[in-house]
């Protein structure tokens, strides 16, 4: 099978794309034939040796839809997708290839109303964002501020405007805040640090957001500062060195909480249930991805350049 491998971390000059032997499924698992699958900036990073505890050599990839071609009778020719967890494209063979072996509770059913290239743009973001959700508590009513307007952030307006939270954006750009808004989203500028708060309730009735998730990893000290009694304040990045300096007295005053989102920490298996749950969201109505490029396999190293670059549209590979 085609497939893309790098053999070594550090530089996407180790990238290639190969002839590899097809991989042979064991008791309890399914060979899926990759329709389509999805580039993510961890994958990037992956190659470039920001993740300690990838081997070599190794297939990258995290997300993918397709069909089982082998594997247990009742799975044999269902569309599914699957991916994001746990050593997935780290320390076990990914996605980026024309074939996948994963464990046959590892898929979910792909989405009726998704494509296959439509699947394959949804699972890194959107499983974090249904994790920053679902651990910070954001329901019908919840008042919620997102930071950022990445594909993470914009998963998870997506998904809580479903739920029926309150949502708005809050980002660094004025053509951004006039691009959300186009689509019917409330979103403001940011401004300083200190004027988060304000500018939050403005947004809010004079009220302050219950939940603020940060994207960004450069808001987190102004969000703990803006987050109403009993809030909650969920994360998913940092600085390149980890560190933020904060008001613990204003945290512990005001009873908040911060919750960290990290997609690695759950097994396939467990993003597959997230996968079941997000897919019965798309059926339902959720409005479906668009806005993506896609490109074949065969192009693979330029997509992963084009990613490394900045490119600001999504990539799906198909093989």
């Amino acid at each position: 099978m085609q497939a893309l491998q790098f053999t070594a971390t550090g530089s996407l000059d180790t990238l290639q794309l190969r002839q590899l032997p097809q991989p042979v499924p064991a008791a309890g698992e399914v060979l899926v034939e990759v329709r389509a699958t999805g580039v993510n900036p961890s994958d990037i990073k992956n190659v470039q040796g920001l993740f300690p505890y990838t081997t070599t050599p190794r297939i990258p990839g995290r997300d993918f839809a397709g069909v089982v071609v082998a594997g247990p009778d009742e799975l044999l020719g269902q569309a599914v997708w699957g991916g994001t967890g746990k050593g997935f494209g780290f320390y076990q063979d990914g996605c980026h290839a024309q074939y996948v072996v994963v464990p046959a509770n590892a898929v979910a059913p792909l989405p009726k109303s998704l494509s296959f290239a439509q699947a394959a743009t949804c699972g890194v973001p959107f499983i974090t964002a249904w994790d920053a959700l679902e651990r910070s508590q954001v329901k019908a009513g919840t008042r919620l501020l997102i930071i950022g307007a990445g594909a993470v952030a914009k998963a998870a307006q997506v998904l809580a405007q479903a739920r029926g939270a309150k949502v708005v954006m809050a980002v660094r750009r004025a053509d951004v805040v006039q691009s959300l808004q186009a689509q019917g989203i409330t979103a403001f500028k940011l401004s300083e640090e200190g004027q988060l708060a304000e500018q939050a309730r403005e947004h809010f009735q004079q009220q302050a957001p219950e939940v603020i998730f940060e994207t960004t990893g450069f808001w987190l000290a102004a969000a703990v500062n803006s987050v109403d009694t009993f809030g909650r304040v969920a994360i998913i990045a940092a600085p390149k060195d980890g560190l933020i300096s904060l008001s613990s007295l204003n945290l512990y005053r005001r009873g908040g909480s911060i919750v960290g989102i990290n997609s690695l920490l759950y097994s396939l298996e467990d993003c597959a249930q997230m996968l079941t749950q997000i897919g019965a969201a798309f059926d339902a109505g959720l409005a479906v991805p668009s806005g993506f490029i896609e490109l074949p396999l065969a192009d693979a190293v330029a997509a992963y350049q084009q990613v490394s670059a900045g490119a600001s549209e999504k990539i799906v590979l198909i093989p």
